[in-house]
């Protein structure tokens, strides 16, 4: 079996705006492997062998809220779980957290730099903590991403800030702790209490440092992801299988640890 928790589609009628969109935003630096549907992830998905994938919705903006969730409850199935959003300038994140959860969603991502905010900052402190409270996940996206320039919003640092404030949740930090970050993943974040997904991915990892990081952290907190439609899940899945990760580690990874949080 394979989870994929790291993936985005968009509605039908938008998908192929949001893609060129994002490519442009992003000078070409990561091409698609599909064309941003539901229908074109699950063909992905079924090429590669993954068996489900977790939808992660960005939402660029307070408006977007109702409708994005909406959309993303509406396209739920034995294939598909979706996560929803927020926006941080919500004039009432209790009220939009309530909304999602009420929807019977199971997180929350958050994009610091599509979003424009500070991981740490204490505003969003106080939205993870009652998104852990509503018993929402939280993921992030972490570290480098083409379409901005550095400085970046996250870091391990803060990360490791934020983890130590929680209460009680379950924090996600896509992209191995942060992108092109992984030195300091190795200093700040391993071994805190958050799970690191593999999204985009194994060709950018130094190998040997992957293999130190999740023995450092542990295996039972990694989880499989790609990013899709931004890096193929078949190339994803072969790496692993194909590195000094031991049996019981890769199903951990590749499954066992994503069904835990899931419920699956």
């Amino acid at each position: 079996m394979v989870i994929d928790f790291h993936t985005h589609a968009f509605p039908d009628a938008i998908a192929e705006r949001a893609i060129s969109g994002l490519v442009k935003a992003a000078n070409g630096a990561f091409l698609p492997c599909s064309d941003g549907t539901i229908a074109g992830l699950i063909g992905k998905m079924d090429e590669a062998g993954v068996d489900v994938s977790v939808l992660q919705p960005v939402v660029t903006k307070p408006s977007q809220t109702e409708s994005l969730n909406r959309w993303a409850k509406s396209v739920e199935s034995d294939r598909i779980v979706p996560f929803g959003g927020i926006h941080p300038e919500t004039d009432d994140y209790k009220r939009d957290i309530d909304f999602v959860a009420s929807l019977g969603i199971k997180g929350l991502k958050f994009h610091c730099e599509y979003q424009n905010f500070v991981l740490d900052d204490p505003k969003m402190l106080r939205i993870y903590d009652y998104a852990f409270e509503k018993g929402l996940m939280v993921l992030h996206h972490a570290g480098f991403d083409p379409a901005y320039k550095p400085p970046f919003r996250s870091s391990p640092r803060q990360f490791r800030n934020v983890a130590r404030q929680m209460k009680g949740g379950t924090l996600i930090v896509a992209h191995f702790g942060g992108h092109a970050q992984w030195d300091d993943v190795e200093k700040y974040l391993v071994g805190e209490d958050v799970y690191l997904d593999t999204s985009m991915g194994q060709k950018y990892y130094p190998p040997e440092q992957f293999i130190s990081i999740v023995r450092a952290h542990g295996a039972d907190k990694i989880l499989f992801a790609t990013d899709a439609p931004w890096s193929r899940a078949d190339e994803e899945i072969r790496m692993i299988k194909e590195s000094a990760l031991t049996d019981a580690e890769k199903s951990s990874i590749l499954y066992k640890n994503a069904q835990k949080l899931l419920g699956l």
